[in-house]
Protein backbone atom coordinates (compact mmCIF):
# COMPACT_ATOMS: atom_id res chain seq x y z
CA UNK A 1 0.00 0.00 0.00
CA UNK A 2 2.50 2.23 0.67
CA UNK A 3 4.46 2.33 -2.41
CA UNK A 4 1.13 2.61 -4.09
CA UNK A 5 0.34 5.83 -1.72
CA UNK A 6 4.21 7.35 -2.22
CA UNK A 7 3.55 6.88 -6.29
CA UNK A 8 0.31 9.07 -5.91
CA UNK A 9 1.01 11.50 -3.73
CA UNK A 10 4.47 11.98 -5.72
CA UNK A 11 2.27 12.19 -8.85
CA UNK A 12 -0.07 14.84 -7.24
CA UNK A 13 3.40 16.51 -5.93
CA UNK A 14 5.12 16.57 -8.39
CA UNK A 15 5.67 19.92 -8.88
CA UNK A 16 3.44 21.68 -6.02
CA UNK A 17 4.05 25.19 -6.79
CA UNK A 18 2.65 24.73 -10.14
CA UNK A 19 -0.37 22.01 -9.32
CA UNK A 20 -1.72 22.99 -6.28
CA UNK A 21 0.02 25.81 -4.56
CA UNK A 22 0.98 29.00 -4.70
CA UNK A 23 4.35 30.32 -4.55
CA UNK A 24 4.61 33.78 -2.23
CA UNK A 25 8.27 35.37 -1.97
CA UNK A 26 9.35 36.79 0.93
CA UNK A 27 8.21 40.73 0.29
CA UNK A 28 4.53 39.26 -0.42
CA UNK A 29 4.39 37.85 3.28
CA UNK A 30 2.22 40.13 4.75
CA UNK A 31 -1.10 40.85 7.27
CA UNK A 32 -3.65 40.65 4.25
CA UNK A 33 -1.43 36.84 3.15
CA UNK A 34 -2.17 36.30 6.95
CA UNK A 35 -6.02 37.11 6.79
CA UNK A 36 -5.83 34.14 3.62
CA UNK A 37 -3.77 31.81 5.97
CA UNK A 38 -6.68 31.70 8.99
CA UNK A 39 -9.40 31.50 6.34
CA UNK A 40 -7.76 28.48 4.90
CA UNK A 41 -6.65 26.73 8.26
CA UNK A 42 -10.39 27.69 9.00
CA UNK A 43 -11.78 25.71 6.57
CA UNK A 44 -9.54 22.78 6.88
CA UNK A 45 -10.70 22.22 10.28
CA UNK A 46 -14.38 22.65 9.23
CA UNK A 47 -13.48 20.00 6.23
CA UNK A 48 -11.38 18.11 8.62
CA UNK A 49 -14.23 17.54 11.06
CA UNK A 50 -16.82 16.87 8.20
CA UNK A 51 -15.05 14.40 6.54
CA UNK A 52 -13.82 12.62 9.58
CA UNK A 53 -17.48 12.15 10.84
CA UNK A 54 -18.79 11.24 7.92
CA UNK A 55 -15.46 8.40 7.12
CA UNK A 56 -14.96 7.21 10.83
CA UNK A 57 -17.33 3.83 10.28
CA UNK A 58 -15.90 3.30 7.23
CA UNK A 59 -12.74 2.96 8.01
CA UNK A 60 -13.64 1.29 11.37
CA UNK A 61 -15.37 -1.48 8.96
CA UNK A 62 -12.03 -2.03 7.03
CA UNK A 63 -10.45 -2.48 10.30
CA UNK A 64 -8.95 0.84 10.56
CA UNK A 65 -10.43 1.98 13.74
CA UNK A 66 -9.31 5.48 15.01
CA UNK A 67 -9.79 7.96 11.94
CA UNK A 68 -8.56 11.59 13.05
CA UNK A 69 -8.28 14.15 10.19
CA UNK A 70 -6.90 17.30 11.88
CA UNK A 71 -5.26 21.03 11.38
CA UNK A 72 -1.47 19.87 12.55
CA UNK A 73 1.00 23.06 13.26
CA UNK A 74 4.49 23.14 13.65
CA UNK A 75 7.95 25.58 13.47
CA UNK A 76 10.62 23.98 12.12
CA UNK A 77 9.12 20.51 13.22
CA UNK A 78 8.57 21.18 16.53
CA UNK A 79 4.62 21.08 17.08
CA UNK A 80 3.96 23.46 20.31
CA UNK A 81 1.07 22.93 22.37
CA UNK A 82 0.13 26.67 21.99
CA UNK A 83 0.85 26.82 18.18
CA UNK A 84 -2.23 28.62 16.89
CA UNK A 85 -2.51 30.28 13.28
CA UNK A 86 -1.65 33.81 15.07
CA UNK A 87 1.84 32.86 14.52
CA UNK A 88 1.40 31.84 11.00
CA UNK A 89 4.39 34.42 9.65
CA UNK A 90 6.82 33.24 11.51
CA UNK A 91 9.80 31.30 9.52
CA UNK A 92 9.80 27.60 9.77
CA UNK A 93 5.63 27.60 10.39
CA UNK A 94 4.14 25.10 8.34
CA UNK A 95 -0.13 24.23 8.82
CA UNK A 96 -1.25 20.76 7.52
CA UNK A 97 -4.07 18.47 7.15
CA UNK A 98 -3.05 15.47 8.65
CA UNK A 99 -5.19 11.90 8.04
CA UNK A 100 -4.44 9.32 10.79
CA UNK A 101 -5.66 5.55 11.37
CA UNK A 102 -4.84 3.00 13.67
CA UNK A 103 -4.50 -0.69 11.74
CA UNK A 104 -4.58 -3.34 14.61
CA UNK A 105 -3.06 -5.56 12.62
CA UNK A 106 0.94 -4.10 13.35
CA UNK A 107 2.38 -2.07 16.27
CA UNK A 108 0.91 1.48 15.59
CA UNK A 109 3.34 4.15 14.01
CA UNK A 110 2.51 7.66 13.61
CA UNK A 111 5.07 8.28 10.79
CA UNK A 112 3.92 5.72 8.79
CA UNK A 113 0.01 5.44 9.35
CA UNK A 114 -0.20 9.41 9.00
CA UNK A 115 -0.77 11.12 5.76
CA UNK A 116 -0.28 14.86 5.48
CA UNK A 117 -1.14 17.80 3.20
CA UNK A 118 0.41 20.71 3.43
CA UNK A 119 -1.99 23.96 3.90
CA UNK A 120 0.90 26.70 4.16
CA UNK A 121 4.91 26.70 4.81
CA UNK A 122 6.68 29.87 5.48
CA UNK A 123 10.60 28.46 4.45
CA UNK A 124 13.04 30.62 5.87
CA UNK A 125 15.74 30.04 3.77
CA UNK A 126 18.87 32.88 4.24
CA UNK A 127 18.18 36.49 5.34
CA UNK A 128 16.20 38.03 2.33
CA UNK A 129 15.37 35.06 0.52
CA UNK A 130 12.32 33.06 2.35
CA UNK A 131 9.36 32.08 0.69
CA UNK A 132 5.86 30.68 1.43
CA UNK A 133 3.86 28.19 -0.69
CA UNK A 134 0.36 28.30 0.03
CA UNK A 135 -2.42 25.30 -0.89
CA UNK A 136 -4.39 27.21 -3.87
CA UNK A 137 -8.26 27.60 -2.72
CA UNK A 138 -9.73 29.57 -6.20
CA UNK A 139 -7.78 26.73 -8.31
CA UNK A 140 -8.24 23.64 -6.17
CA UNK A 141 -11.27 21.87 -3.56
CA UNK A 142 -9.87 21.41 -0.51
CA UNK A 143 -12.45 18.85 0.67
CA UNK A 144 -12.21 17.15 -2.46
CA UNK A 145 -8.28 16.70 -2.28
CA UNK A 146 -8.82 15.35 1.40
CA UNK A 147 -11.47 13.13 0.09
CA UNK A 148 -9.49 11.32 -2.75
CA UNK A 149 -6.62 10.45 -0.43
CA UNK A 150 -9.65 9.08 2.21
CA UNK A 151 -10.88 6.96 -1.06
CA UNK A 152 -7.37 5.64 -1.63
CA UNK A 153 -6.69 4.72 1.09
CA UNK A 154 -10.11 2.68 1.48
CA UNK A 155 -9.97 1.34 -1.95
CA UNK A 156 -6.27 0.21 -1.55
CA UNK A 157 -6.48 -4.07 -0.79
CA UNK A 158 -2.88 -3.80 0.16
CA UNK A 159 -3.46 -1.46 3.20
CA UNK A 160 -5.88 -4.39 4.98
CA UNK A 161 -2.51 -6.77 4.82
Amino acid sequence: MWKALRQLLKKQNQNPIDEGYLQIPEKDINLELKQKIFKLESLGEVVSKKLQNKYIDVFEAQGKPNLTIKICRDIDGDELNDLTAERCLEKEYRSQIAINFYQPAKAYDEDIDCITMDLWYYYGGFVGSGCGTLFDLNNNDLEKEIEEVLIFLLNDKQSEK
